[in-house]
């Protein structure tokens, strides 16, 4: 038990989650927490960081946050900073930052010639540029240091042509290749303590898309229905659930593994329908 608790431990490690006010990245910091580790989750919106942090402190006391903006390079930096000056080193970077807009979803009623090329491009943005600005910035103290472990957040859209959620599902395809393009990277130029790999969440509720799988009674829309359907769990996922891979890829049990995108889907990405 004693080797265990040493391979997964993260105690005084440094773990940062963007995007860590949201439902999915702040379970995972509830999850780092629970191994010890210090975590500062970025967010975009001070009430809601506020109100995240407070949930988070019952869990434990080595939880803060700051405002930042995933696409702005100077406030990247100027957040790693405070960072550092308060542990002075940052071990574990997990991307969660992310998220959709109706502009780049193609309605009911519409098909892909009704896309908004700008909403397009904001999402792609925040999806993509957001994982790969903070890789950067974080990512190059972790060279320097010659160890850590990123962690991007993938997708089911990834796997598998899901309907309308285009802008979503290209940004997401790019985060795999980036994913594995920076492990080869890291690797080859700054030694095999660096790690860079993925998780591709399969579907779970959030705020962004409770409207679009669930009807105001809790039943389950067309959409929602279908996808459990295609799910051999036949439900969605727990947003806990997401905590053994965080710690796994965060820990040295996964100290062999780097470039890999691991699904964390009940069975969506191997199941055909038949």
């Amino acid at each position: 038990m004693q080797y265990l608790k040493q391979l997964f431990g993260l105690k005084n490690k440094t773990a940062i989650i963007t995007g860590g006010s949201g439902i999915l990245g702040g379970e995972m910091a509830k999850g780092l927490l629970s191994a010890e580790a210090n975590v500062i989750i970025l967010g975009t919106k001070d009430d809601k960081l506020k109100m995240k942090l407070n949930e988070l402190k019952k869990e434990g006391n080595h939880v803060s946050g700051h405002i930042c903006n995933v696409l702005d390079e100077e406030n990247l930096v100027s957040v790693k900073n405070k960072i550092l000056d308060t542990y002075g080193t940052i071990d574990i970077l997990i991307n969660a930052a992310g998220g959709n807009m109706p502009g780049a979803t193609i309605g009911v009623d519409q098909n892909i010639f009704n896309l908004r090329i700008e909403d397009f491009k904001k999402v792609t943005d925040l999806n993509f540029l957001g994982t790969v600005l903070p890789s950067l910035i974080f990512g190059k103290l972790m060279a320097e240091q010659k160890r850590g472990s990123i962690i991007n957040i993938s997708s089911m859209t990834v796997q598998r042509a899901i309907t309308r959620v285009v802008g979503y599902s290209v940004a997401k395809a790019a985060v795999d290749n980036f994913t594995k393009w920076l492990a080869v990277e890291m690797a080859l130029k700054f030694g095999n303590d660096l790690r860079v790999n993925a998780i591709a969440p399969g579907f779970f509720l959030t705020e962004q898309n409770r409207t679009l799988l669930t009807n105001k009674d809790g039943s389950l829309t067309d959409r929602g229905k279908t996808i459990t359907d295609m799910t051999p769990f036949r439900r969605f996922g727990n947003p806990n659930e997401l905590i053994g891979t965080v710690l796994w890829l965060a820990s040295d049990a996964s100290k062999f593994i780097t470039g890999a995108v691991i699904p964390v889907d009940g069975g969506f990405s191997a199941f055909s329908g038949v």
